[in-house]
């Protein structure tokens, strides 16, 4: 395997745990971590130049500050209502995922569904949103899109761990939410952590220390770190803003900054348009992505769950996405 876990090093591949020369202790108090996290950093600070023509200067101005954009009535009040309808009131092929009390259900935005809401193919293809995901991933790439549902307090067991403040990975990455129901304060709303996606050297010191570190749960070990909110001010952050909003709101964000889910205080369920967009950090170039053939991306949630399906049934894979039928995403 050691070709292999070498070349991964030329990849976003993330797990301390999974992989022993990322996990190396060695390797990374002479710098191998914080190598990749500066090297990928200024990677995507390339190709976001490179990319500044696909977003105002407005918006482009509040991502490199704060790591995200909101975007409150993103869509015409008329669009969004058809929109919202449209989604909500179906029931879609669906999977669900199961993280402590918390349940996360993903439709796939596919071909069926651009075709029964046509106001989704509008949002997909529209200039502003495009334009926005694009610049925050550093790739002129067509994300995943999806409906997802965060149903909260379904099952009594331990808390969602989505709740505690992490970053997704070590370089930089976006995902995007099109709020189609109001989020209040305590129904578990998006949580980040204002320009906490820049590699500060105190950062740098913070994903040093990660590196070396013997103590790391379960989800840090696999590359997306976990903060307390009490370590932010060493680092020199702010502290966490939450995206209490009303429906038609757009958030696009830098996930390899910190955020969360807020916590929820009672059972709610939350629905949005979901994009996310995850390519490899240390490619120079912006474009050359297979999802933005014309129809390949509509086809390419439905493909990587049939690979998934397959792989996990042969005993090589995990697959935490099972099958949950036809639902309406609002539906308990």
């Amino acid at each position: 395997m050691a070709p292999w876990w070498a070349l991964q090093l030329a990849s976003g591949a993330k797990s301390f745990a999974d992989n022993p020369l990322i996990g190396s202790r060695t390797l990374n108090r002479c710098g191998l971590h914080v190598r990749r996290v500066r090297l990928a950093q200024s990677l995507g600070q390339s190709r976001r130049r490179r990319l500044r023509h696909l977003a105002s200067e407005q918006d482009r101005a509040s991502f490199d500050r704060d790591g995200f954009v909101e975007i409150r009535d993103f869509l015409r009040p008329d669009i969004f209502a058809r929109l919202r309808d449209g989604v909500l009131d179906n029931a879609w092929a669906a999977r669900e995922m199961v993280q402590g009390d918390a349940i996360t259900r993903r439709i796939a935005v596919d071909r069926q569904m651009l075709d029964i809401v046509p106001e989704v193919r509008a949002l997909r293809d529209d200039p502003r949103w495009r334009g926005l995901i694009r610049y925050a991933g550093s790739f002129d790439a067509e994300p995943l899109l999806y409906v997802q549902s965060i149903l909260t307090h379904v099952h009594d067991t331990r808390p969602d761990p989505q709740e505690q403040l992490h970053a997704d990975t070590f370089h930089p990455t976006v995902k995007a939410w099109l709020f189609l129901t109001d989020v209040a304060d305590d129904e578990g709303p998006f949580v980040y952590v204002p320009g906490s996606h820049r590699a500060s050297p105190a950062r740098l010191e913070w994903e040093r220390a990660k590196s070396l570190s013997s103590d790391l749960d379960r989800l840090s070990s696999r590359g997306s770190l976990r903060i307390e909110p009490e370590e932010l001010p060493g680092l020199g952050l702010p502290e966490p803003r939450s995206f209490a909003v009303p429906a038609n709101t757009l958030v696009v964000a830098d996930t390899s900054g910190f955020h969360a889910r807020g916590r929820s205080t009672r059972p709610s369920t939350r629905v949005e348009i979901w994009a996310y967009s995850r390519r490899n950090p240390f490619l120079p170039w912006t474009g050359l992505d297979v999802l933005s053939w014309p129809g390949a991306s509509e086809r390419a949630v439905a493909a990587i769950w049939k690979v998934r399906d397959r792989l996990h049934k042969a005993g090589w894979l995990g697959h935490p996405w099972q099958d949950a039928g036809l639902k309406r995403p609002a539906e308990r």
